[in-house]
């Protein structure tokens, strides 16, 4: 499992500047992945050390097939009826990818081509309490998660980064004692102090990580954050550099001795580059792949729970 590393040199992230954005989704996933090696590769880090979740929010199901058919498998929703929607298409076209000779599923060949398919076994392989879904999908829940909802979508999920209260966090526990099953969490800490992000406070992120390090169904892997939206990605380095902080105190206090704790959520397609370089290995990458809704939501919305 790669863990997060704190750069050597806290050197700007590579910026190329404004350039057109791909015309296919095929030539935007690889600009990503170039992107996130590139980025990667400046903090002293392998692009196989970071996991990219492909949030479909603004995709359309055609798109989400083409991710599957490139060796994709992670993917992230904010809301919990778009991701159970979302994960019966992706069911549905793996099962009937297994019904016709030769295209039963992607060859592990291909899947290694892939950057992300590399940092799928880099960076959660020890994730094996709750393997992925078909083919090894793994669907992540990123944005507020009502606890009324919880049950709902707890069965489609192997990672759930918006864990932000002690009454969702037990919640998530009794579900997962119901169903005599694990559920792996992020919690997730508003760093930048903005009153419409969701998240804990800082100072109430290690009490609450503790409360919830004492369940027995919840394992608490990590933490996940969100910078302010704006049009320059450095404003982002200080949002990311303290949850990074505070996620290397908390790995110092004695967090991961029971279960790795080792997975730091933050950065998205505006940003993501700068989240790396200051020890993402998590990022939620939307708009950067299927562009902006056609209603004009921004990515900023993606990890609002709206329902």
């Amino acid at each position: 499992m790669a863990t997060t590393r704190t750069p050597a040199k806290k050197s700007p992230a590579p910026q190329a500047g404004p350039v057109p954005a791909p015309d296919t989704l095929e030539a935007r996933y690889r600009a990503v992945c170039g992107r996130v090696a590139r980025a990667a590769g400046a903090s002293g880090r392998a692009g196989s050390d970071v996991i990219v979740v492909a949030v479909t929010k603004t995709a359309d199901p055609e798109q989400i097939r083409s991710l599957l058919q490139l060796g994709h498998r992670d993917f992230g929703e904010n809301r919990a009826q778009q991701l159970i929607q979302h994960a019966a298409i992706v069911e549905e076209f793996l099962s009937r990818q297994k019904i016709h000779a030769g295209t039963r599923r992607i060859s592990a060949e291909a899947a290694a081509e892939t950057l992300f398919a590399a940092s799928s076994r880099a960076v959660l392989r020890p994730i094996n309490a709750l393997p992925g879904g078909p083919d090894g999908v793994r669907w992540h829940m990123i944005g507020h998660l009502q606890r009324n909802k919880a049950r709902k979508v707890i069965e489609f999920v192997r990672l759930t980064h918006s864990v932000d209260s002690l009454r969702l966090a037990e919640e998530l526990q009794q579900i997962a004692l119901r169903k005599d099953h694990v559920i792996e969490v992020l919690l997730q800490v508003n760093c930048s102090g903005e009153a419409s992000k969701f998240g804990c406070p800082m100072p109430a992120a290690i009490p609450l990580a503790e409360q919830i390090q004492s369940m027995i169904n919840v394992r608490l892997r990590g933490l996940m954050t969100m910078a302010p939206y704006g049009d320059n990605p450095e404003d982002s380095r200080p949002v990311f550099a303290r949850c990074r902080e505070l996620f290397e105190e908390m790995s110092s206090m004695g967090f991961g001795e029971e279960s790795p704790f080792n997975i730091l959520s933050m950065g998205m397609s505006g940003d993501f580059e700068v989240a790396i370089s200051e020890g993402a290995n998590i990022v939620r990458v939307g708009t950067a792949l299927f562009g902006d809704r056609v209603d004009g939501l921004r990515e900023a919305d993606e990890a609002a729970e709206e329902d």
